[in-house]
């Protein structure tokens, strides 16, 4: 058991406490409405008192005299928008200015002749390679046959090649996509598969997040018993820097409806993935 602490004890101890406060206050340079600090003590003494003019927060005092508040100019940059950019996207003209700046960054000279026109060259490429942003991956399902309506078993495309861009990175990574579904009121026509495919891949992406977006249109549109995506790819951000392992596959995969619920859809699948004949 703790003793008791001695009541004549404590008083004294608050008594020194409040003489060294008052010692502080005196050293500090606020001042209140006075002519300095209004000192207060201890034993019934007002203490707030001593604290006018103090604050502790980063409020103006409010003495009733007009604040000046001074404003940092705005840099000259913030007034130089271009055209593109007030409309979201850069004009060609930057991102090709953006492509020689980074080639100088790299250590090279883009007047030299051999990257004279690589600004250019990588702004059109960069088109092709980034298409999908202008793909409407859902349009693209719209059509339905239902000529083929009683047609109620599995469609399978496999093997649909794909290239794509780490979004981490900016690096490639490629590979194979296999999509199978249950169709209910009609089939797609087979190469609008391979065009989906091609709409997400062509965007910055990660393998993870294409394969649920390929999973997520079909089952939206086509509203099938049962979707199907695997993704096998290899990733140059990990074969070219990093760790460096080259021939590494990355295999992610979406099983929705039917395959989702029955074990022995998936394995049917996967058997038709791997075990058909090329």
């Amino acid at each position: 058991m703790y003793a008791k602490p001695d009541s004549t004890t404590m008083k004294s101890r608050v008594a020194r406490a409040g003489d060294a406060m008052d010692a502080a206050l005196k050293s500090l340079s606020y001042r209140g409405e006075g002519n300095g600090l209004d000192r207060g003590g201890v034993d019934g003494r007002d203490l707030g008192q001593s604290l006018t003019g103090m604050r502790n927060d980063n409020r103006p005092v409010d003495d009733g005299r007009p604040v000046s508040v001074e404003v940092a100019p705005e840099p000259a940059s913030a007034t130089r928008v271009p055209d593109g950019i007030e409309t979201g996207r850069p004009s060609r003209a930057e991102a090709e200015a953006a492509v020689r700046t980074l080639l100088r960054w790299a250590g090279d000279d883009p007047n030299r002749e051999g990257l004279r026109d690589t600004p250019a060259r990588v702004t059109k490429a960069f088109g092709q390679l980034f298409g999908g942003y202008e793909m409407d991956a859902e349009a693209l399902l719209a059509r339905v046959f239902e000529e083929v309506e009683g047609y109620s078993d599995i469609v399978l495309v496999r093997d649909i090649p794909f290239y794509s861009h780490c979004e981490h990175h900016m690096v490639p990574f490629m590979g194979l996509a296999h999509i199978a579904y249950y169709p209910t009121r009609g089939v797609v026509g087979l190469s609008k598969l391979a065009r989906v495919v091609d709409t997400f891949a062509r965007r910055l992406q990660t393998q993870e997040t294409m394969t649920a977006q390929i999973a997520d249109v079909i089952e939206s549109i086509l509203k099938p018993r049962g979707v199907a995506v695997m993704v096998e790819a290899e990733h140059l951000c990990m074969a070219m820097r990093g760790v460096q392992k080259a021939g590494v596959s990355t295999i992610t995969s979406q099983f929705r409806g039917v395959f989702k619920d029955d074990a022995s859809e998936q394995v049917r699948f996967l058997t038709l993935v791997r075990g058909g004949t090329k």
